[in-house]
This record gives C-alpha cells, sequence and structure tokens, in this order.
C-alpha cells in the first residue's frame, strides 16, 4: 500500500524547493506517462488508475485504486521485461493476483473489455532518499504538463505540474508526517488531492465549476470501538470533506458551493474536536493545538459565504419586496484572504497532521480502551447536547442575541456528533432522529442570515441610504423568524433520543 503526500509547489518557491532537494544526492528522470480506461470510463468510475510510464529507458504498469483513508491507495506496479522505445500495449493481467488487480478483472469483465488511451504525462522528476528519524522516506519533484491529445475536433489541452511527493519507503508513518509538515511550512507548500490522472480526466471534460464535495457517513472497522479508534474514524470522514473542498479553494477557486462545503467540514471537524475528545486523552489522540488555525480558516471562509448570501438570497428577495437598488460594496480582500487561509502554513500543518493522526497500522492508545465505556461517553455527550438544545428552546424569544446563537450552534453540535455516531447505535433510528433536527436547524439558520445581513446592510447605509430600506424590512421580519424557531425547537423536545436504551 502506498502512503504518500502529494503538494502543490508555487511557482515563486520550485527555485527554493530545488535547491533544498538538491542538498543531497538527487537522480534526475524523464518520465512520460499513457493513461488507459474503458471507453465508457468504467476505471475512472470506480477511482482506478492504469498507467504505463517511461522511467529512463525501462517501462513500468502501474495500477492504483483507492485505499482506506486519504493517504492510502491501493498500488501494484510490474516493471516490463526489456527496454523499448516504443510504448508497450497495456495488460491489465499483470496486476493478477493484487488486491487492485482483482477490482481491474472485474471492471474489466474478465479482460474482455478493451482499453484505449486517455492523456498521457511529460514530467522531469528530481528523486532523492532522505533518512529521517527511524525512516526511509522519498522525496520527488515533479515538473511538466499533463496533456490530452488534439482529436475529432477537440483541440490539444494541457496543464501544468509542478508538484513536491513525499512517500514513505519504510518506517513510521508519524516520521512521514513530521518530514512533510518541515517541507509544507518552509517553503508555503499546500496539500492536494489534485493527481495528474485526475487532471487528464479534466482536460477530457473541463467542468463548469469545481464538484464541491458534501459530507459522507464515518466508515468504521469491524468490531468493538476504542475510543482513539472513533477519533481516528471521525477525523476520517471530516478530512474526506475538507481535502477535495481545500485543494480547489488553494488552487484559486470562488466557487460558492466549494467554499461552504469546506466551511462545513470544517466546523464539523470542530465538533468532532470538542465532543469526542474525552474519548481518549493521551498522546495518541487529538491534538488541543490544531483548533486555533482552524478556526482562522473558518473565520475567512465565513466572510466569503456572508457575502455571498447577501448577493444571491438577500438581495433578491429585497428587489421583490420593491427595495430601491442598493450597493453592496464587494470586497476583493476576501477574496484573496480565502485562498491565503487555506494556503497558509498553519493550516496546512494541522491538515498534514490529521491525516497522519487517521493513518492505521501505527501504535494505537490504549486509553479508554472499553468499548463500552467509549458507548456510555458517547451518550452522555448527545444527551447533554439534546438537553441543552431543549432547554434553549423554551425561552429561545427571552434569549440574548448570543444566546441564541448559541442555541444554533449547539444544535449543529448535537446534529453533527449524531451523524458521527450513527453507525454506533443503529444508522435507522439515528437517521429518523437526524430528521426530526432539521426544520429546527433550518429555522435557525434564517433567523441568523437575516442576523448577518441586518448588520452588513447598517454597515453599507454608510454610504449608500438605501441600505435602511433593507435594514428595515429585514427587522421587521425578525419576530415571525423567532416564533419559527421557537415553534421547531419545541418538537425536539419530543423526540426520544436514539441512544436510549429502551425502558
Amino acid at each position: 500500500m502506498e502512503i504518500e503526500f502529494k503538494f502543490q509547489v508555487p511557482s515563486e518557491r520550485l527555485e527554493a524547493v530545488q535547491s533544498d532537494l538538491r542538498s543531497a544526492k538527487v537522480t534526475p528522470i524523464r518520465m512520460q506517462a499513457l493513461y488507459f480506461d474503458t471507453a465508457d470510463g468504467a476505471l475512472t468510475a470506480r477511482g482506478v488508475v492504469l498507467r504505463l510510464r517511461k522511467e529512463g529507458r525501462r517501462w513500468v504498469q502501474t495500477a492504483k485504486a483507492p485505499g482506506t483513508g486519504p493517504l492510502h491507495r491501493l498500488e501494484h506496479e510490474v516493471e516490463l521485461d526489456a527496454a523499448q522505445a516504443a510504448a508497450p500495449q497495456p495488460d491489465a493481467g499483470r496486476h493478477a493476483g493484487s488486491p487492485v488487480g482483482k477490482l481491474l478483472d472485474e471492471l474489466l469483465d474478465g479482460g474482455k473489455a478493451e482499453l484505449v488511451e486517455k492523456y498521457a504525462t511529460d514530467i522531469r522528476r528530481l528523486v532523492r532518499q532522505e533518512r529521517f528519524g527511524d525512516s526511509t522516506i522519498e522525496l520527488a519533484l515533479d515538473v511538466g504538463e499533463v496533456v490530452a491529445k488534439a482529436q475529432r475536433g477537440r483541440p490539444r489541452r494541457s496543464d501544468p505540474v509542478c508538484e513536491l511527493e513525499l512517500e514513505l519507503v519504510e518506517g513510521s508513518v508519524q516520521d512521514l508526517v513530521a518530514l512533510a509538515r518541515r517541507w509544507s511550512e518552509r517553503h508555503h507548500l499546500w496539500f492536494s488531492t489534485l493527481s495528474k490522472d485526475a487532471r487528464g480526466k479534466r482536460l477530457l471534460a473541463p467542468p463548469e465549476d469545481a464538484v464541491a464535495v458534501k459530507a459522507a457517513p464515518t466508515q468504521y472497522p469491524a468490531g468493538k470501538l476504542t475510543g482513539v479508534e472513533v477519533q481516528r474514524a471521525v477525523a476520517a470522514a471530516c478530512l474526506a470533506q475538507i481535502l477535495p473542498n481545500a485543494t480547489e479553494v488553494a488552487a484559486g477557486s470562488k466557487d460558492p458551493d466549494v467554499v461552504h462545503q469546506l466551511r462545513v467540514g470544517i466546523r464539523r471537524l470542530r465538533t468532532a474536536l470538542r465532543e469526542l475528545g474525552a474519548l481518549a486523552l493521551d498522546a495518541g489522540s487529538f491534538d488541543a493545538a490544531w483548533e486555533a488555525p482552524l478556526v482562522d480558516a473558518f473565520r475567512a471562509l465565513g466572510a466569503s459565504r456572508d457575502r455571498e448570501l447577501l448577493q444571491t438570497t438577500v438581495q433578491p428577495r429585497l428587489r421583490e419586496a420593491g427595495a430601491p437598488p442598493i450597493e453592496v460594496p464587494e470586497d476583493e480582500a476576501n477574496d484573496v484572504s480565502v485562498g491565503a487561509a487555506v494556503r497558509s502554513p498553519s493550516f496546512q500543518s494541522v491538515l498534514v497532521s490529521l491525516i497522519g493522526f487517521t493513518a492505521p497500522g501505527d501504535e494505537k492508545s490504549t486509553d479508554g480502551a472499553d468499548a463500552g465505556a467509549t458507548t456510555r461517553t458517547l451518550a452522555k455527550r448527545l444527551n447533554k447536547l439534546h438537553r441543552q438544545v431543549v432547554r434553549g428552546g423554551k425561552r429561545f424569544e427571552a434569549l440574548a442575541p448570543d444566546e441564541q446563537h448559541g442555541v444554533r450552534k449547539r444544535l449543529k453540535r448535537l446534529r453533527y456528533l449524531a451523524e458521527f455516531v450513527a453507525p454506533l447505535f443503529g444508522n435507522r433510528k439515528a437517521m429518523r432522529y437526524i430528521a426530526e433536527l432539521t426544520p429546527a436547524q433550518d429555522a435557525l439558520g434564517e433567523f441568523n442570515d437575516a442576523l448577518v445581513a441586518i448588520e452588513a446592510y447598517r454597515a453599507a447605509a454608510a454610504h449608500d441610504p438605501h441600505a435602511w430600506f433593507a435594514v428595515g424590512w429585514l427587522i421587521a421580519s425578525q419576530p415571525e423568524r423567532m416564533r419559527d424557531c421557537t415553534k421547531a425547537l419545541a418538537k425536539i423536545g419530543k423526540v426520544r433520543g436514539f441512544w436510549k436504551k429502551k425502558d
């Protein structure tokens, strides 16, 4: 199994990275690769990559498929017998007997499906091996391009590549994490989930917008789980949402859905750190130092989301209500700060640490090893949040604005925690409970969005008096929104928690 980090190298840092890499013995390699799939994209649909790559004078065929976490991919490599100038034909049978080979055989219908070339890469690599801690780690700097040839009226397309990979040859994942963090912080590199294969697919069918990745259910290993195993599984689920969206934002995407889903992913992760921290308290569990960089990125993304809310949701409603044209100033500085916040060394360091934390195979914590104690602790956390939300709902209209906001935050934590642990208590019961929370979350969300908009239009009124119309219109409708919140919260008090045993 391949365990590696891949970082994007900004063009202004390339010379420094090359110099740093050349401080020890490096081997230059030119790599030309061809990527294959079926005509209907059967391999792509399952995240499988089949590649023929020329390294120096030798050809190597490689098959890859998704592994068990953000660091991991199944990989099987076969060096072909003889050096040759022309590219050999791909043969999935070369991977027979390997886990990825079994998947290939299934997708290619036992070899009956035809493989066709989809795109190619031309890369110049500098590679060196480094002894770090008790481990051997390979560093490889790739500079070149991914190319989709011109065909059937489609012009030639290409995408530049400039990335640094660190792969564990042997030893400890934590040594790999420490070295990856060192290189990332020193050269301001950022983690990327975008493979050369993915770049090639985008050349074939360029997306109109980056695809936002939403949260997926937590995947737990079989058997009774210790506290730290629950932490690892939940952190991995959060990263599965955060990493691809962060990759797009770091590369410059301003797509509102991508920014929103990255923010949701960070909020979910912060909920996990807060609510699951008590499951394991030793050195093998969550690190309190992760919180501050997550908060900084979350706030930068929130400012972008608030501006998008005004432009796409509030402004159209105001026009329908007969509002005069209102100028909401653009915040170009925020567009820059969103990408900068995600690329920041502190945020990237947290991502690297979390990826390492989720990696299986290292020594696991024994703190909280009683699986029964783990589920009892989770039930207590759920019960506490549930009671706090119900209590806040009973007097919601009498609460101060910051206390009302606190009710909303606890409701979100309750929902996210319920989603995290649903498989441990029974998915069906948990999903019914979560469905009962949704109306209250929607009502409190609209109430909070209106508060955000009121403050924004008050600020805008300093240069555009028409903004006072928006302030008045929004304030006039808040009592109705507040009553909707109270009604929705009251219904939660009648819902039985899925974590409770039958009487």
